[in-house]
């Protein structure tokens, strides 16, 4: 763990000040999440308006396309990794829907949850299946159809608070507040539980595998950050990493560092 931390260097950093390139302003309510395409200049969002909306990312002036049925707040979305046609979205009350960004049409609608979706993230590079989180549960759910293809992954205390997969689509973490669980997908264990790591300090709220270390686990906290190394079983907490809470965390492979955004309205840059 420590030849992998001299490595990861994560030392607190501020990037030159960040200017917005544009504002997507057409949601009517809060937007609860947002998500680049794999494969295409495009992002989508979801909202408390109960759509979801696909964007230009060179060009924002105006969304794409914008799809609406769902009768509930729509919590979270992904897009489909190797079909660039795919987007899922799920509500508050438990229905998945997936959309055809071409024909702008739902292709299907599955209800899943008893209680209503906090987060829900495609496995990277298979897309094989489609983790979400709901209540203490997270339910993995086939990639092409989101009905569920095995019992719900359990064993948290309190409620999921995040879900983020591991680049090869091998390892599924789930964060609740008082714990951090990993499950395996590679050959033969498609959702064991493989480890868990117990919170000492602040609670957890988010996480993400680091894109140039891929068995070290980032977790973003009340104003620190702990890191994981889940192959070695080591962690330590990086104290003072924001003056907030640590709100969502993004890994990018394309530059190797993990961006952080706190409720202290900072963004911030780690290598």
């Amino acid at each position: 763990m420590a030849n992998c931390l001299l490595l990861v260097v994560m030392i607190k950093r501020c990037t030159d000040p960040l200017k917005p390139k544009s504002s997507l302003e057409e949601h009517s309510f809060l937007i609860t999440d947002v998500r680049f395409s794999p494969s295409m200049p495009r992002l989508a969002t979801s909202s408390f308006d109960k759509t979801v909306r696909v964007w230009d990312a060179d060009n924002t002036d105006y969304s794409l396309r914008t799809f609406t049925g769902h009768s509930a707040s729509v919590m979270s979305l992904d897009f489909h990794p190797n079909k660039e046609d795919i987007i899922c979205s799920c509500d508050s009350d438990g229905e998945v829907r997936s959309w055809s960004i071409n024909n702008g049409s739902c292709l299907t609608c599955v209800k899943v949850f008893k209680g209503g979706a906090t987060q829900m993230r495609f496995q990277p590079r298979k897309g094989k299946y489609l983790a979400a989180a709901s209540e203490k549960a997270i339910y993995i759910l086939d990639g092409e159809t989101q009905h569920a293809c095995r019992s719900p992954l359990q064993g948290h205390a309190k409620d999921i608070q995040s879900v983020c997969w591991d680049s090869a689509g091998d390892y599924l973490a789930s964060v609740s507040e008082d714990a951090v669980r990993i499950w395996s997908f590679t050959s033969g264990q498609d959702g064991e539980f493989v480890n868990e790591l117990n919170c000492s300090g602040n609670k957890f709220q988010t996480c993400v595998f680091h894109p140039a270390h891929p068995s070290l686990l980032v977790i973003g906290c009340y104003e620190s950050l702990e890191l994981w190394d889940i192959r070695e079983k080591n962690a330590m907490t990086f104290n003072n990493a924001h003056d907030g809470l640590i709100a969502a965390l993004a890994a990018s492979s394309a530059t190797g560092k993990v961006a952080s955004v706190s409720h202290d309205r900072l963004v911030k840059l780690w290598k």
